[in-house]
C-alpha cells in the first residue's frame, strides 16, 4: 500500500455491470467534498471483491484508506470524519414531520387552485384528508409489518386481527373521500370508529400501562415512539369527522 498524504485518500469500491455499490458513491462523494483527491479504484467482478476482503480482512465493501491506513466503510469513514452516523435503530419522528409537511404542502396548493387563497377552512379540511392518506399508503407499503406493530396495542386489532389488515384501507377510504367531499354518510362513520378506537388504545398503552412501544402509524418499519404522534393522529380524524357531521348529515 502506497504511503498518501493527508489529503488524498484510496477508496476501493465495487462497480459491477449488474451493481454500482451507493455506498461507494457516497464515500466517493464526501470524500471529494471534504477536500480529498480520491484515488478511485473499481472492483469489477465478485472474484476481486472477494480476493480484495481476504487481503484486508474486512467483510463489506467500500474501503477507505487515507494516509497509508485503512479508515473503513461509509460509517467509518463518516466518523473518522467527524460526521453524524445515523443510528438505524433511534428513534426519530422525522417520519411524521415529513407526512404532515407534505400534506400541509398539498392542501395549501388545493386552496389555492380551487379559492385562490391559501389560509382557507377549505384547506384545513383537506391537510387532515391528505394526512390520513399519506399515513395509509406508508402502512400499506408492507401491510404484514404493519400489522404485527399495530397489534402490540390497539384493542380492538387484539380481539379481532383481521381488523389490523382492514385499518389502513379504512383510514384511506374515509381519507378521499373527505378530500373529495363525498359519501359523507360513509367516510364520517369510519373515521369515527378507526379515530375512537384508535385514540382510546394508544391513550391506554401509553398513559394507562406505560407500555414503551413504536408506533405503525406510519408503516411497520418505523422508529416513531407511540404517544403523542399516534395519538394526534386519531384525534384529528375524530375531529375532521364531527366537523364534517353536521355539515352533511
Amino acid at each position: 500500500m502506497a504511503v498518501t498524504t493527508a489529503k488524498e485518500a484510496i477508496l476501493y469500491r465495487m462497480v459491477m455491470p449488474e451493481h454500482i455499490c451507493p455506498f461507494g458513491l457516497k464515500a466517493r462523494d464526501l470524500l471529494r467534498r471534504e477536500g480529498f483527491a480520491v484515488d478511485d479504484r473499481w472492483l469489477r467482478t465478485h472474484e476481486e471483491t472477494d480476493a480484495f476482503k481476504v487481503e484486508h480482512g474486512v467483510k463489506t465493501t467500500p474501503q477507505t484508506f487515507i494516509a497509508g491506513e485503512r479508515v473503513g466503510g461509509y460509517d467509518d469513514l463518516r466518523r473518522y470524519l467527524g460526521k453524524p452516523v445515523r443510528d438505524p435503530d433511534a428513534v426519530t419522528y422525522r417520519p411524521v414531520v415529513a407526512v404532515f409537511a407534505v400534506a400541509a404542502l398539498m392542501a395549501l396548493a388545493a386552496s389555492w387552485a380551487a379559492n385562490g387563497a391559501l389560509l382557507t377552512v377549505d384547506a384545513a379540511e383537506r391537510f387532515i384528508a391528505f394526512s390520513m392518506c399519506i399515513l395509509a399508503l406508508l402502512k400499506l407499503q408492507d401491510l404484514e409489518s404493519f400489522s404485527n406493530m399495530f397489534l402490540n396495542y390497539d384493542l380492538l386489532a387484539g380481539r379481532f386481527v383481521p381488523y389490523s389488515y382492514v385499518y389502513p384501507f379504512a383510514e384511506l377510504l374515509a381519507g378521499v373521500l373527505m378530500a373529495a367531499g363525498a359519501l359523507m354518510w360513509l367516510s364520517v362513520p369510519v373515521a369515527l370508529l378507526i379515530g375512537g378506537v384508535g385514540a382510546i388504545s394508544v391513550f391506554k398503552a401509553v398513559y394507562i400501562d406505560r407500555r414503551t412501544l413504536k408506533c405503525a402509524c406510519v408503516g411497520g418499519g418505523s422508529n416513531v415512539p407511540l404517544g403523542f404522534v399516534s395519538l394526534t393522529e386519531n384525534v384529528m380524524m375524530i375531529a375532521m369527522a364531527l366537523w364534517m357531521l353536521p355539515r352533511h348529515y
